[in-house]
């Protein structure tokens, strides 16, 4: 599966979309993402690992802690694509428009 298909899939979960843009936001830890949401710090570590097997977060540790964060290049791989379904549909759309 391309990087960006398994990005959507993963972006495709409510609870990990809230995740996600609380890191767009910042790095955090396990403890304050579970912290704003209705779920147990289990269930967090369980959407990050998605998350992070899509490459859309990436972890750093620091001493006992880690820390989570956006992964830039999985988001860049999601705008690549995005930006080429953009373009053709905009070319379509010209197309389309000059033939009227």
């Amino acid at each position: 599966m391309e990087t960006y298909q398994t990005a959507f899939a993963a972006l495709g979960d409510p609870t990990r979309r809230e995740i996600f843009t609380l890191l767009v936001a910042g790095p955090r830890a396990v403890g304050e993402i579970a912290a704003v949401l209705p779920v147990s710090r289990p269930a967090v570590s369980q959407h990050l690992k998605v998350l992070k097997e899509a490459r859309l977060v990436r972890v750093e540790a620091l001493g006992t802690r880690r820390r989570y964060s956006v992964d830039h290049a999985g988001v860049a791989a999601m705008r690549d694509y995005l930006d080429d379904v953009w373009g053709r549909a905009l070319a379509n759309f010209a197309a389309v428009v000059e033939e009227s």
